[in-house]
């Protein structure tokens, strides 16, 4: 159980960066504020995958992560008008996205490794 108290932690904490880097996006440097939305994104993506299978290995998250995101990517490839009315919200745009952007699967990636490294590093001190 303490494993997930730790996951939650990391998910919050993600969360609120991810926020905050769009909610600040002026303050940061150019290269941080395009890109810090998306990265944290998909960390938050890998330790939802950790908190919900803790027991599962790193890389087994890692590639399930990977899976999902770039699911969700290029889902939005799919344009009807239930799928855009959804993504129109603002759950659904953090959710799902708006539009699909061959630099997010990079960004996805940069933040999927980047978690899986805090998870080795930091979180998973065994």
């Amino acid at each position: 159980m303490n494993k997930r108290i730790h996951y939650a932690a990391a998910i919050f904490l993600t969360i609120l960066l991810g926020l905050s880097s769009r909610k600040f996006s002026s303050a940061l440097p150019g290269f941080l504020a395009e890109n810090a939305g998306d990265v944290f994104w998909a960390m938050m993506v890998y330790f939802i995958f950790r908190f919900l299978l803790v027991k599962k290995k790193i890389s087994f998250c890692l590639w399930a992560s990977l899976l999902f995101s770039f699911g969700i990517e290029f889902s939005q490839l799919y344009q009807t008008d239930w799928a855009n009315n959804l993504r129109s919200t603002v759950i659904g745009g953090l959710v799902f996205g708006r539009g699909f952007l061959i630099a997010d699967l990079f960004r996805y990636t940069a933040g999927i490794v980047m978690a899986g490294l805090i998870d080795r590093y930091m979180l998973l001190k065994e």
